[in-house]
Formats: C-alpha cells, sequence, structure tokens
C-alpha cells in the first residue's frame, strides 16, 4: 500500500459523517460503536494492519458502581457512569474556576484518558488542570482536531476569502466534502482490506 495514497486517505476521511464511517466499518465486520474519532481510529488501524483496534478499556476503579449517584464536591472523583457535562455540572465548574468556564474537548480527552489509566480526577484536580489549560490557551490556541474537518475547512477558507457569504462558504465545503468522499470510495475499493 502506498505511503502517500494512505496518508490522503487519513487525511479525507474525517470529511466523512458518522453514519458514512459506521457503514466502512459494517463493511469489513468492524464494531459500528463509538464516537466519530473512535471510528476514525478503528478504519485507519485496520487499514495499516488488517486488524480490528482493540480501544484501551476504562479501568473498573473509575467506573462508579450501578446505581451510584453523582457527588458534585471538589474532593469527590469524577467516574464514568455518573459525570455528565449537563448544565448542574457546568454551574459547578464555574463555582470552582469562574464565569469563563465551559466545557472543552481537551477537558473531555483528559478524563478519558485518566479513566483508562485507572486514576480518576477529583472535581478539584479536573478545575485545576482546566484552568491551567485555558491560560496555555489564551497565550496559544490549539489547532482544532482532524476529524473536526468542518471547523478546519471553514478557518481556512475564511482566511482566504474573508469577504466569502454563507452560501459560498457551503456550497465550497460541499464540493471539498465530496472530493474527500469520493477519495475515499476509490481508496477502499482498490486496495483490498480484508479482517485478519
Amino acid at each position: 500500500m502506498n505511503k502517500s495514497s494512505v496518508d490522503q486517505f487519513k487525511e479525507s476521511l474525517p470529511f466523512l459523517h458518522r453514519a458514512e464511517l459506521r457503514l466502512i466499518c459494517q463493511r469489513y465486520t468492524l464494531s459500528t460503536s463509538g464516537t466519530k474519532p473512535e471510528l476514525l481510529q478503528r478504519i485507519v488501524h485496520f487499514v495499516e494492519t488488517g486488524r480490528e483496534y482493540e480501544a484501551k478499556k476504562v479501568a473498573a476503579v473509575s467506573q462508579a458502581k450501578r446505581g451510584a449517584v453523582p457527588s458534585l464536591h471538589p474532593r469527590s472523583l469524577i467516574l464514568q457512569g455518573v459525570y455528565k457535562n449537563d448544565l448542574k455540572t457546568r454551574l459547578f465548574f464555574k463555582k470552582l474556576i469562574g464565569e469563563h468556564f465551559h466545557f472543552t474537548a481537551f477537558g473531555i480527552d483528559w478524563v478519558k484518558s485518566r479513566w483508562q489509566e485507572g486514576k480518576p480526577p477529583t472535581y478539584q484536580e479536573f478545575a485545576h488542570m482546566w484552568e491551567e489549560e485555558f491560560k496555555k490557551r489564551q497565550q496559544k490556541k490549539a489547532d482544532p482536531k482532524n476529524e473536526w474537518a468542518y471547523i478546519c475547512f471553514m478557518q481556512r477558507f475564511l482566511k482566504m476569502n474573508p469577504q466569502a457569504s454563507r452560501q459560498e462558504l457551503l456550497k465550497n465545503w460541499h464540493e471539498e466534502r465530496g472530493r474527500h468522499k469520493n477519495f475515499v470510495a476509490v481508496f477502499l475499493t482498490s486496495h483490498a482490506c480484508r479482517k485478519v
């Protein structure tokens, strides 16, 4: 398999919608569950290795016991199964951090990685991490994630075409997405991807 075509495949894949990624997973009898980043990772791993990706599991210590009720307290552990990105939790974090708090992808990623490591954080630890990361990102903005193809495209397009209308933006987005979608279809057809 040609490295440049695999690289292009990886670049094009995020332009597909979640439903389209799930269809690719079905085609190769891969699991269709999970978030868009998980589906992307699963497909890329399969294309590169011919094997299904084994996602990291959340450690037992990071999971809430059945029937547990969330406890919003600085020293309480954030546990999978009871933690929610809801209004009540957001208001609690605003008390800990300040009115500038909002839910972020970097916050969710950090919590998930701690769960997988078997080191569930407390709400206070999360608040400290979030504040530090927020300050860093005030100095230097982080690049959008690859799976955010729409946001990345819109930012690039508006930078080059600041006067573009909404219609122009959407027209160009649909054309760009169509090109990437076609590349993925051709790539998958021309490369024999079989489950090992």
